[in-house]
């Protein structure tokens, strides 16, 4: 039923959809971004999970026994992808679509900047979020269905926990992506926190899994802080955290209070604040930490939060918030950004290769990427960036649920010295063929959709001066040489796990993330068993049935039609640039952006009019009245470019300071991007080569001694890299041991001073009082005399001694 009306729902929004273009002009104009510029139904994105999760927490109180929890689950998100899907189709390809569901705040203390605060319950659609949108509601929705399968065993027990989390996640992580201000998009950011912390301690019988989840929150608390702050201070300085104003502020270099932004120290304090945040969701250098041990979580919650969606929430923040980064004309924070990710992309890529677990391995990959993806913010490729992010989401998915299949079907078995060859055992041939495809893209083999979106970033790092992001050049050899490293380890899983002779050891658990049994499933599985895989006391795997196949399937179609959008407008250098270009992670023409003999660009960057004109200000009618290559200003007074996006308006601070910057000539005078495919490519395919002479020839008995010598060779930087260069005992070194020490001091003064001294004492002193006095009321006359005449000689004794 419930199905059926989320299919209703979204008839009746076709006809709205339908009328989105032709009303392109009042979603760009909208005042202040607000109210009727959008289609009433946007609202719905966000709030059909939020629905959802409410009607699976009613399922939980009546202890409902069945899936029909995951099946409102599985509707609602699929309601939700059909109307970002039908908000794409109605989009004008440069507006902004907004809508304000109701004024939220709206306070008002005085006439100064900072004293006045207003903020709506509104949602905006450009570019960049319809293009984060589109893959997280569908991603949602298959992931949603894997879980149906994959989670099965709860049925009845906490199936409806489960499934509330998951629907409540994907609320929060629309009203992050959807916000039209700060403050909803830190409500989001929250939100998914908490969905986070309660999916990774979701087996909360498991001690690993509490301590994971209360890791991961922890540390995304601490760089929480550094989004709190540049929130406020974004507030103080200019008076407003909505981000159409913002950027208009930002466009014209000016604060709330008509001072010069570029010469405060909020141009470059503010970014590194929001830097702070960023690194902690999306687990950048020290924050890292938390990422690999969110394992512990469900293999659906691995897949959807810990891969393709929340971690990617700091990239999305950077990217938004691209206009003030280049306002800096140091670009301080950007070449934090591009160094951070490219030590992170390096460092875990490093503890990647030495690890047994493939679940673990991939969240390592993950941290590795993310450093990618912020390395192509640093050095200007948004595209690439971007790009690289939405390629990610659907080969990562693929890889993350590929291992949980295994997990799934092997009584929780992930260690790679336990399984061999599955492409041979029975029911797993999707599988194998899933990990293949999310594997070359992983490793960025030539015409993958990973291949091309590596790229991009690795080309730009080479190309952007170094006097504009210091030292981009060794952060480029940094980022390919760790571009091998990611092919090896990835084919390292594929070889060991999924080729060669068929052996395999069932792990500890009758199910990969839970305590849970799940005996049942061995006759619904008893097809994934064959003659040579009977000998482990009786176990049979367990083949994944039409969900898991399903998705699966569908996620590695996916990952293959991503190298497409590279293909697609390429004279806006794809699909995904055409996104970026249409709102605030646009960066412009870069002013030594790279041209060959006829002038062509070559989309090292977007091609824009400069990096802090939003979309908000451009309005279609008037790139019909305009062409050539003059730009010109609207009624709003900013300027536009031609239809191509060359325009002259001025450069905004970050890359004025650098107009006359000259492109790095490491790869020569030629195509940078052509170079790179080159060199990129052989990178890759050497990797995987060492991989397969390493995993798959060196697994013969003839090449046993070589390979032993050679492990012992490596045996010591190895055993650094499996515990994970000890970081985390260094941390429980500086930080949690002292903490310890100080809380037990803390202790001993509460229980020993406090409590005991004071407290306790204060209570016994009246009855020591009282003992010390009780022997003098004895009864006796003489007695009470003699005290008398005593206290008489004591008062006059003080009297002499007072007057003489």
């Amino acid at each position: 039923m419930v199905g059926a009306q989320g299919m209703m729902t979204g008839a009746e929004m076709i006809t709205a959809a339908s009328s989105l273009a032709a009303s392109a002009e009042p979603l760009a104009h909208g005042a202040g971004g607000h109210g009727e510029a959008g289609p009433w139904w946007v609202m719905l994105i966000p709030f059909v999970p939020f629905l959802c999760a409410a009607m699976v927490g009613v399922l939980a109180v009546f202890a409902i026994r069945s899936k029909l929890p995951a099946w409102l689950t599985v509707a609602g998100c699929l309601t939700s992808f059909t109307l970002v899907v039908l908000a794409f189709m109605g989009w004008d390809g440069h507006g902004v679509i907004s809508v304000t569901a109701f004024r939220w705040f709206d306070f008002d203390w005085g006439d100064t900047v900072g004293t006045s605060f207003m903020a709506d319950f509104g949602f905006r659609f450009d570019g960049l979020s319809l293009l984060w949108m589109l893959f997280v509601s569908g991603l949602s929705s298959a992931i949603a269905l894997y879980a149906s399968e994959y989670m099965d065993h709860d049925v009845g027990v906490d199936y409806c926990r489960f499934f509330g989390a998951f629907c409540l996640f994907v609320f929060s992580m629309s009203c992050l992506v959807m916000a039209d201000n700060m403050l909803l998009l830190f409500l989001g950011w929250e939100g998914v926190g908490l969905c986070s912390y309660l999916l990774i301690g979701y087996f909360y019988r498991r001690p690993a899994a509490v301590a994971a989840a209360k890791k991961a929150f922890i540390v995304n608390r601490i760089g929480d802080l550094g989004l709190l702050l540049g929130t406020l201070f974004t507030f103080t300085t200019f008076g407003t955290i909505e981000f159409e104003p913002l950027f208009a502020m930002i466009q014209a270099n000016e604060t709330g209070t008509g001072a010069a932004l570029s010469e405060s120290w909020q141009v470059w304090g503010i970014p590194l604040l929001l830097c702070g945040g960023a690194f902690g969701k999306s687990a950048q250098l020290f924050f890292y930490v938390w990422l690999p041990d969110a394992m512990e979580g469900p293999t659906p919650v691995s897949a959807l939060i810990h891969a393709a969606t929340m971690v990617t929430a700091g990239v999305y923040l950077v990217a938004r918030m691209m206009p003030l980064f280049l306002a800096d004309p140091d670009l301080i924070a950007l070449t934090v950004v591009a160094w951070s990710g490219t030590i992170t992309a390096l460092w875990a890529a490093t503890i990647a290769m030495a690890q047994y677990d493939i679940k673990r391995i991939m969240g390592y990959s993950t941290v590795s990427q993310l450093g990618y993806m912020f390395a192509g913010l640093g050095f200007l490729a948004s595209t690439g960036g971007v790009f690289h992010v939405f390629t990610h989401a659907f080969f990562k998915a693929t890889l993350f649920l590929a291992c949980g299949a295994v997990m799934h079907g092997f009584a929780g078995q992930l260690d790679m010295r336990k399984l061999s060859g599955l492409w041979g055992v029975p029911g797993f041939k999707i599988v194998t063929i899933a990990m293949l495809i999310g594997c070359l893209n992983l490793s960025g083999f030539p015409f993958t959709a990973g291949f091309f979106s590596k790229d991009m970033i690795l080309a730009e790092a080479f190309v952007t001066p170094d006097s504009v992001i210091w030292g981009s050049s060794a952060a480029g050899w940094v980022l390919l040489f760790t571009a091998g490293l990611t092919a090896y380890y990835t084919f390292r899983v594929f070889f060991r796990v999924f080729v060669g002779p068929t052996i395999y050891e069932p792990g500890d658990e009758l199910h990969g993330d839970d305590d849970h049994g799940h005996d049942d499933h061995a006759h619904d599985h008893g097809n994934g068993h064959g003659d040579a895989h009977g000998s482990h006391g009786g176990f049979h795997p367990h083949a994944p049935r039409w969900a898991i196949n399903t998705v699966l399937t569908v996620l590695t179609i996916g990952s293959l039609l991503a190298t497409g959008l590279y293909f697609i407008n390429r004279d806006e250098h794809g699909w995904t640039g055409k996104m970026v270009h249409a709102s605030s992670a646009n960066v412009g023409e870069l002013p030594w952006a790279h041209h060959d003999d006829h002038g062509e660009d070559h989309g090292l960057a977007p091609v824009g009019v400069n990096a802090i004109q939003t979309v908000a200000f451009q309005h279609d009618d008037h790139a019909d009245d305009h062409s050539g290559d003059h730009a010109h200003d609207d009624e709003h007074g900013h300027a536009h470019g031609d239809d191509h996006g060359h325009g002259h308006a001025a450069l905004p601070a970050g890359l004025a300071a650098h107009a006359d910057a000259e492109a790095g000539k490491i790869l020569g005078d030629q195509d940078p991007h052509k170079v790179m495919y080159y060199i990129s490519g052989v990178v890759g395919l050497v990797s995987i080569g060492i991989a397969f002479f390493f995993h798959f020839m060196g697994r013969t008995e003839c090449s046993a001694p070589k390979m032993d010598a050679i492990s012992r060779a490596i045996r010591p930087v190895s055993t650094w890299a499996e515990r994970k260069w000890l970081v985390d005992e260094f941390y429980g070194f500086i930080i949690v041991t002292p903490l310890r020490m100080i809380s037990h001091i803390f202790h001993w003064i509460d229980k020993g001073l406090v409590d005991i001294g004071l407290v306790d004492n204060a209570g016994r002193l009246p009855r020591v009082v009282a003992g010390a006095v009780r022997p003098t009321q004895n009864g006796l006359l003489q007695g009470y005399a003699t005290r008398m005449i005593g206290g008489v000689v004591v008062v006059l004794l003080i009297v002499v001694l007072i007057l003489y």
